[in-house]
């Protein structure tokens, strides 16, 4: 949870405060900041209150995208920061199409863990 490098948060198209989160998913906001905490969410300090925010890619109808944790996981795992993982994510990779978390965010989470399993060896 540290402040965001100007060139990652130039990738990342919408960002949300955790209580936003929280409100549209219906639970409490310590409940999100748990998530965060456990890695289910990576989120930053960013803007003039220097609050923590979530890429909104990364939030579904009532719970993170499907894939997101496993995704995460897999490129701790490799050695990646939170920095470097939001970077991977949100970079154009024409094998796929699109980014990586667009892909989480149309079920396409296979091929996404696949590149990042790639990646690690």
């Amino acid at each position: 949870m540290s402040e965001i490098d100007p060139k990652i948060d130039a990738l990342v198209p919408a960002w949300l405060y955790l209580p936003d989160i929280s409100e549209q998913w219906g639970v409490e906001v310590t409940r999100v900041r748990q998530m965060v905490k456990d890695g289910v969410l990576i989120a930053v300090r960013r803007g003039e209150n220097n609050a923590l925010q979530v890429p909104a890619d990364f939030i579904g109808d009532d719970k993170p995208v499907k894939g997101l944790l496993g995704t995460l996981t897999v490129l701790r795992d490799s050695g990646f920061s939170d920095a470097e993982a939001l970077e991977w994510l949100f970079t154009e990779d024409p094998t796929l199409p699109g980014t990586p978390v667009q892909a989480l965010r149309e079920n396409r989470g296979t091929e996404v863990k696949r590149r990042a399993q790639a990646m690690a060896v």
